[in-house]
């Protein structure tokens, strides 16, 4: 198993804790990024596979969520502006997912969030030949690939992850 492998098996088991709930979801948060950042791996700059694209999404998103964790008094601004440039660079990864897949076996709708800043703007992608793989955005470039492609649905859905979605951290 490559390290890849070995990170999305540990990334999965900790799903399974944060669903039993032997775990927090800022847990969760804390040891995906701790298993991010253990691998050594920066993220990819030659992305020639889906493997290397989620990588890449994970990554991206962990540090993102660990600014936005940390984005409260002094340092609100820098934390501010360095989350919505690893937000970014998630959403580049996504887009690189979708196109190695092709938009083969994606579906993608916005989600119902309590949240009223993500309110009819975070939509959810799930990759249904990648072991139902979920991805998020509110990107509108890739809502509009998406659509060009005929894979977003109208209207709005409950997510499959909702309990994490709509679960504070």
């Amino acid at each position: 198993m490559n390290a890849l492998q070995k990170y999305f098996s540990y990334r999965q088991a900790l799903i399974d804790q944060y669903i039993k709930g032997d775990m927090t979801k800022r847990e969760y948060l804390d040891r995906n990024l701790d298993a991010v950042l253990s691998l050594n791996i920066k993220p990819f700059k030659n992305i020639d596979t889906v493997d290397k694209a989620l990588f890449n999404y994970q990554y991206y998103n962990a540090m993102a969520k660990d600014c936005k964790m940390g984005a409260y008094g002094e340092y609100e601004y820098s934390f501010n502006e360095r989350m919505n440039y690893y937000y970014a660079c998630k959403d580049r990864a996504t887009l690189k997912v979708l196109e190695l897949l092709d938009f083969t076996g994606v579906t993608a709708y916005y989600i119902s969030v309590r949240s009223k800043e993500l309110k009819n703007r975070l939509f959810e992608i799930v990759l249904k030949e990648n072991n139902n793989t979920i991805l998020h955005s509110t990107s509108e470039l890739i809502k509009k690939r998406l659509t060009d492609e005929g894979v977003f649905e109208s209207g709005t859905k409950k997510s499959l992850i909702d309990y994490y979605i709509n679960h504070r951290y």
